[in-house]
């Protein structure tokens, strides 16, 4: 096949009827011109140009080849402005993959906003609390959170993932085994845990525990495990995200304060590759950043554990509106 620089270099050479402009333009020797053109005419096995000391001409079948040639490359560079204009303008369908509970939280409620901000972008969102191989599934991006394995793929921290043990006053009101005062205590009560939960990794003032925990009811579903936490069967570690206002009501309560889940758990943003990313990807990202932030809002308010067996007041700051 003949390479697309041979078509480029013919064409030029076409258009200014001399090999030293043409190699001129293009940065290269009148000597290599030359032979690149002499190397198309001995692979096509015909005459593109008629010689002579003073001219450079086409032939009859170089001009049908040379309005063909300006055709081919006239689409490649459409091509090359399609692939440009899409990874430098937001727009095209943006595929997401991300845990139910949290995207129905935090993420569609700023929806409205982002679309009116970015009307050329079409989103498509698979909602799983399961992991997803987002490279051989075809997304765009993933919203992960926990704690994230090194791997080939691109990880973007949004926002900490506070995790405490909680449990409503209904449970603890139950006299066969009390409020538990120490992770010792753990092993007396019904600890509720989701999908792969089987161990809680906490941090406190005595370092950095991974309790095995057990209870009576599991499920794949985080939401489900969340309306059984609430409805007094057993204590949870759950996510601040998940349970702020529930904290905030008194539906839900902290116990073992001083400990938290491992400050190592984040949301996150992940993709394929950094390099070329199409602005769709970026401006999502971004957005969801600054939605969030280094102090999310589901936070405010709320007394929590720093992990040391301290507790960190958050300041009260005005929820990110809809159209940050």
């Amino acid at each position: 096949m003949t390479a697309i620089t041979d078509l480029e270099i013919f064409a030029r050479v076409a258009r200014t009827g001399n090999m030293s402009a043409a190699g001129r333009e293009m940065g290269l020797s009148p000597a290599v011109v030359s032979k690149r053109v002499s190397l198309l005419e001995e692979r096509l096995n015909v005459r593109l140009f008629q010689r002579t000391t003073r001219q450079l001409t086409l032939t009859e079948t170089g001009e049908g080849y040379f309005k063909r040639v300006v055709d081919i490359l006239n689409l490649i560079e459409e091509a090359e402005n399609f692939v440009n204009r899409r990874n430098t303008t937001p727009r095209g369908l943006l595929k997401v993959t991300a845990p139910t509970s949290f995207s129905r939280l935090h993420i569609a409620p700023f929806l409205p906003a982002f679309a009116e901000k970015y009307p050329e972008i079409e989103l498509e969102f698979h909602l799983t609390d399961n992991f997803v191989d987002i490279i051989r599934e075809g997304f765009d991006l993933a919203i992960r959170i926990g704690e994230l394995q090194d791997s080939s793929l691109v990880q973007r921290k949004l926002a900490a993932d506070t995790r405490v043990i909680c449990a409503s006053p209904k449970y603890l009101a139950n006299g066969t085994v009390g409020i538990p005062t120490s992770l010792a205590d753990l092993d007396f009560h019904n600890c509720l845990s989701a999908g792969a939960q089987d161990y809680w990794r906490l941090e406190g003032p005595d370092g950095q525990h991974q309790l095995r925990v057990k209870g009576n009811i599991r499920s794949n579903s985080f939401e489900f495990m969340r309306d059984v936490l609430l409805s007094g069967l057993g204590l949870g570690l759950r996510s601040t995200w998940d349970i702020g206002p529930e904290l905030k009501s008194g539906a839900l309560q902290v116990v073992l304060p001083e400990y938290r889940g491992s400050a190592n758990a984040a949301i996150y943003a992940v993709y394929p590759c950094r390099d070329f990313m199409p602005e769709k990807v970026n401006v999502f990202i971004e957005y969801l950043a600054g939605l969030y932030g280094p102090e999310p809002y589901w936070n405010q308010g709320l007394e929590l554990p720093v992990g040391d067996g301290r507790t960190a007041a958050k300041p009260a700051r005005k929820k990110a509106a809809a159209d940050a």
